[in-house]
């Protein structure tokens, strides 16, 4: 019995993977692609994408939004876990790194579930709203530019319905939140994300040490 979260040596992390990763193997190809590029860094690890396929499963979701894609790993994780009817709506302004993430939606059979918005996030969220979608989404993920998290979170708050989660990436941000000298702008970003989240009664919470970091908001009824 422990009192505190375990520390993740190399070797237990891959003892994790050994006996919990049940990647498919599309998703196993475009991690590896995603692997060779220069922004590599930025792609979500397995067992997250895992995790995240069995949140929305567990959540019964059909409509879900990703604010943030890249090379496409997270929203096929979704993708995989949703019902025939489930959808999701992809919002990044990269059309070198999403052309990457159609081939596989594509190749998976779910690119009929997943719509790519190639526009700033908080216009196609902003569009959204403007249309009367409030309320009407199940889960969101936030993976983008770290100094408008606090925006994208407020208008997907109002998307979800009641029960509905967002998840947060990054909120660890390799520990640098710790470091009291370090005043970069992302990094101030997250401190603030986090601590509003924490004040924030509209919402359940909490904060798990996977990948680097991932918060779990539930909106309350």
């Amino acid at each position: 019995m422990s009192n505190r979260t375990i520390s993740m040596t190399g070797k237990l992390y891959d003892y994790l993977l050994q006996v919990s990763l049940r990647e498919p193997p599309i998703l196993k190809r475009l991690r590896e692609e995603t692997a060779k590029l220069p922004q590599h860094g930025m792609q979500i690890s397995p067992e997250q994408g895992q995790f995240m396929r069995l949140l929305v499963r567990m959540l019964g979701a059909h409509r879900c939004i990703e604010v943030g894609v890249f090379t496409g790993y997270s929203s096929l994780s979704v993708a995989l876990g949703l019902p025939d009817d489930g959808h999701i709506t992809a919002c990044d302004v990269s059309e070198e790194y999403t052309a990457v993430a159609r081939r596989y939606w594509h190749e998976a059979g779910m690119d009929k579930r997943i719509t790519l918005q190639l526009a700033p996030a908080l216009e196609t969220l902003d569009a959204m709203l403007k249309r009367g979608e409030q309320g009407r989404y199940d889960f969101a993920f936030i993976d983008a530019d770290k100094g408008n998290y606090l925006n994208y979170y407020e208008r997907i708050i109002r998307l979800l319905r009641p029960g509905g989660v967002v998840a947060v990436d990054n909120v660890l941000w390799d520990g640098a939140v710790l470091d009291k000298k370090d005043k970069s702008k992302d990094t101030v970003a997250i401190r603030k994300f986090n601590e509003a989240l924490h004040a924030d009664q509209r919402i359940e919470l909490s904060m798990l040490p996977i990948g680097d970091g991932l918060t779990l908001a539930r909106k309350r009824s």
